[in-house]
Parts: C-alpha cells; sequence; structure tokens
C-alpha cells in the first residue's frame, strides 16, 4: 500500500497574522488572523504553516458554522490529519480555535476577507495588543 503525500503548499503573498505577546495573564485572544476567503480548505494550511513551532502540532481546529465555506471533517496539512468542528456559537463568530495536544489552545480574531486594509490592520492591532 502507497500513501500519496500531499503536495506542497502554493506560495501565496504573505500570511496576515499577528501574534498577541505572550505573558502569563489569561486572555481570550491569542492575535488575530486576516484570511484572503472564507475558504477554509484554501485558507487553513498557510495559517498553520505559519504558526510558532513552540505551538506544536495543531491536530484540531473549531470555526463558526455561520462565517465559513462547508468543509469535511478532516484535512491534511503538513501530512498531518487536522480535524475541523464546526459551531453554531453566537457568542464568537468571528474567531478561529487551534488545538495542540500537550501545548494549548489558541483563540485568534479572524478579521472578514472583504474588510478594507484600514480597518483589517486596526483590528488586527486589537486581536495582536499586549496583555493587561
Amino acid at each position: 500500500m502507497t500513501t500519496a503525500l500531499q503536495p506542497p503548499i502554493p506560495p501565496h503573498p504573505l500570511l496576515r497574522l499577528r501574534l498577541a505577546p505572550r505573558n502569563n495573564a489569561p486572555y481570550r485572544i491569542d492575535g488575530a488572523w486576516w484570511p484572503r476567503s472564507y475558504d477554509l480548505l484554501a485558507e487553513l494550511p498557510r495559517l498553520l504553516t505559519g504558526l510558532p513551532h513552540a505551538w506544536g502540532h495543531i491536530s484540531s481546529v473549531t470555526v463558526n458554522d455561520a462565517t465559513w465555506a462547508a468543509t469535511p471533517g478532516r484535512m491534511l496539512v503538513l501530512n498531518q490529519v487536522v480535524r475541523l468542528h464546526r459551531t453554531a456559537a453566537a457568542s464568537a463568530p468571528h474567531t478561529i480555535c487551534l488545538l495542540a495536544p500537550g501545548r494549548g489552545r489558541w483563540d485568534l480574531l479572524v478579521v472578514p476577507p472583504d474588510t478594507s486594509p484600514d480597518d483589517a490592520g486596526q483590528l488586527m492591532a486589537v486581536g495582536a495588543a499586549p496583555r493587561a
């Protein structure tokens, strides 16, 4: 039996991601991500490959059902399975939750793809603001 490897992720403009500085203060948002579309299958691999190595392997991702286009229950990213979960929680329509076993949980503010660059810059700054 042979296993097909995932093709390399095609080059794309820089990942639009800003992370909050880490400290011991609890905080609900760990940064902000500005994807280029609502196609999670296209956007998620770029996000996961751009995360800090210290976050480890993200094995589970939860997104808001109303925000993203339909997705399967899992996908292959860098030849590792990532489980995709959808939630209808109205409390966090513009967030994405990333889980890495033994490493932690990270919640990112998702800036809508059609946001103007000026507004997106402000939202990303808020999402990446230092924790109090």
